[in-house]
């Protein structure tokens, strides 16, 4: 049902249970169980390796060293002091480390894909690959950190922005890998088909903590949180403008605290992922869950994003106290589609200032129209206290399966002062209004003239 340039206040009931109150005492657990790394006393400054800040000696072999002394030292911190650091090739994690990058110091990857090889096993849009290395690469890492008030420069934006045209056969190759089950080892892709790496990846991490540092022209999505736990991510911030410059996205991960991020990127500020269609259903053991995001600054494409690729499932997710520092297409964006199968639920998303978007709140479970066979289920999503000054297109948009109907959406206490469609809801059942306007707020009838 739609309606077009209208005033939309509604209290219904219904008969139905339904917890609407956002569980403030589930955040606490969630962010009380987070581990903060510890590190011992060693230090190394990257100046009395041999680094040089010039920005155009390559630093390479020095970052390995110092990497490897940590480990050598059972753990330590890694000082970036101000600078600009070429690094020609990835910088790999090992455990106990903290990469600390000072005020004024910036590391500045090099755009020659040559440089982050041999592949490592990593994932693409939800499906394990083995592929260029992620610039900065942690796997099975734990009690590791990126700190400081420095910078990390992906030089994204010549090199890997050229790479977009020509992804196709690599990312429809991985797919068809992703359907058919090809053993890992054989999923091998990397040079020829054009498939941009992460900037940061933590896989199968734990005790994670990146704190205050700025991240700029990813090649590909920026801080990507792979089957890894007890993570904070806090105080950072963004400038990186290329195709598919995701600011977080958590995949398989698991309480995650998301705080005071300044973000500015061409694409989601978080999307929170779970593995792509079969091989995320075969993983349905480690959803991504227990994620808060709370305090933060949206400008880029979408505010905060949950899928597309969630196949292993999503739940328990806290979103709270976020404003828009400029457009955003979509504020709060739940999207799935019929090859996905999995779920979302128990999601809560409060106290959200909006501005100027396309679609102010947005749940599909037909993104792009595609797929069949595998409907995802949506269920128990509670929106509360959200202001929006302008929708050009919708207000709120709700669209399930008539097999597969959305279900259990709370929206209360929403005010979006102009839309060009308010409200356009279908294929969905149980969904309570409390004091939403939409539109100018009616007064009191006017009397018969």
């Amino acid at each position: 049902m739609q309606f077009k340039y209208l005033l939309f206040l509604l209290i219904c009931s219904v008969t139905f249970a339904q917890n609407t109150d956002f569980p403030s005492a589930k955040v606490d657990e969630i962010v009380n169980r987070i581990q903060l790394p510890v590190f011992l006393s060693y230090q190394i400054n990257i100046t009395k390796l041999g680094a040089k800040g010039d920005s155009l000696t390559n630093n390479k072999a020095v970052f390995d060293k110092a990497m490897a002394l940590c480990r050598k030292n059972k753990g330590g911190t890694i000082i970036v002091p101000k600078g600009i650091y070429k690094v020609n090739g990835p910088i790999h994690f090992v455990s106990n480390v903290n990469l600390k990058i000072e005020k004024g110091a910036k590391i500045k990857f090099s755009d020659n894909p040559d440089d982050y090889l041999p592949m490592v096993l990593t994932s693409w849009e939800g499906t394990m690959v083995y592929n260029y290395s992620p610039l900065i690469y942690a796997f099975e890492c734990e009690n590791i950190a990126i700190t400081g008030e420095g910078t990390i420069d992906g030089e994204g934006g010549i090199t890997w922005k050229s790479f977009k045209s020509k992804e196709n056969e690599g990312k429809n190759l991985s797919r068809e890998m992703n359907h058919n089950n090809v053993p890992l080892k054989d999923r091998k892709l990397g040079n020829g088909f054009f498939l941009r790496p992460q900037m940061i990846q933590f896989f199968k991490c734990k005790n994670i903590l990146v704190e205050n540092i700025r991240i700029e022209d990813s090649p590909f999505w920026c801080l990507h949180l792979l089957q890894s736990q007890s993570i904070t991510v806090r105080g950072i911030s963004y400038k990186s403008l290329n195709y598919n410059n995701d600011g977080i996205d958590p995949e398989y991960a698991k309480d995650v605290l998301i705080e005071n991020v300044t973000f500015d990127n061409a694409d989601d500020n978080v999307a929170i992922k779970a593995g792509r269609d079969d091989e995320g259903r075969a993983n349905s053991a480690t959803p991504s869950e227990n994620i808060v995001i709370r305090n933060c600054n949206f400008k880029g494409l979408h505010g905060v994003v949950i899928g597309s690729e969630m196949s292993a499932g999503v739940q328990n997710v806290y979103v709270e106290n976020c404003k828009t520092v400029g457009y955003l297409k979509r504020g709060i964006y739940l999207k799935t589609n019929a090859d996905r199968g999995g779920f979302i639920k128990n999601i809560f998303v409060r106290k959200i200032q909006l501005d100027e978007v396309e679609d102010c709140i947005y749940i599909t479970a037909n993104y792009h129209g595609e797929g069949k066979g595998h409907q995802s289920e949506i269920s128990n999503v509670s929106f509360s206290d959200i202001t929006c000054n302008k929708a050009s297109a919708a207000g709120i948009v709700i669209q399930g399966f008539p097999d597969k109907k959305i279900q259990n959406i709370t929206l209360n206490n929403i005010e979006i002062k102009w839309a060009k469609n308010a409200i356009s809801s279908e294929n969905a059942e149980n969904v309570l209004m409390n004091e939403v306007v939409i539109g100018e707020r009616a007064t009191v009838p006017s009397a018969a003239k």
